[in-house]
């Protein structure tokens, strides 16, 4: 299963729009970076968070989910509160082919901050934004920066294409925009 190089990545985007809107080559200049890399594409966060809360009481249950648990905030930056997450989403919106399967890792800046990003492998075929949760491992608050780098997506190439793919099976998160909340 080998790891798509930027040549490829590049091509795709511009051929197959598989990242919109995609920036060619890797920014760096007082952000966090973002854009195209050797092995991978370092994709931006949305302005739009929603931050965990307990002011309500709310339970976390993937069957029965309710939002109440948390507060809806936009701007160029999210304090995510101690000890706690926010959901968020990319900028960027995926279409992933057939014969491919996305990972996702943290950026290292972040990361060496106590913040942790976890994104479930895009499937083949799967397309939309992409729901990010960022954990706050710390005990003290922690930002992260809108329009910035946030992770960055892997593309692997399977030895053929799979003979059922998210969108053959019709994906509950199939072409979502924004911050999609757990279904069942």
């Amino acid at each position: 299963m080998p790891i798509m190089p930027d040549h490829w990545i590049r091509r795709m985007a511009a051929e197959h729009g598989m990242i919109e809107p995609f920036v060619e080559s890797q920014r760096r200049e007082g952000t966090i970076s973002y854009g195209l890399s050797s092995f991978g594409y370092d994709a931006r966060l949305a302005p739009e968070f929603k931050i965990f809360t307990n002011v309500d009481n709310a339970i976390v249950d993937p069957k029965n989910f309710s939002d109440a648990g948390f507060v809806t905030r936009s701007g160029a930056a999210c304090i995510i509160p101690p000890n706690s997450f926010i959901l968020a989403h990319t900028i960027e919106y995926f279409r992933i082919p057939r014969d491919i399967l996305v990972i996702c890792l943290g950026k290292s800046t972040y990361a060496r901050c106590g913040l942790i990003v976890n994104v479930t492998p895009l499937e083949p075929e799967w397309e939309g934004q992409v729901t990010i949760e960022i954990s706050n491992t710390t005990p003290l608050p922690a930002r992260v920066y809108a329009e910035e780098g946030i992770c960055q997506f892997l593309f692997l190439q399977g030895a053929g294409a799979p003979e059922v793919s998210y969108a053959d099976r019709a994906g509950k998160y199939m072409r979502q925009r924004g911050v999609a909340l757990p279904r069942l």
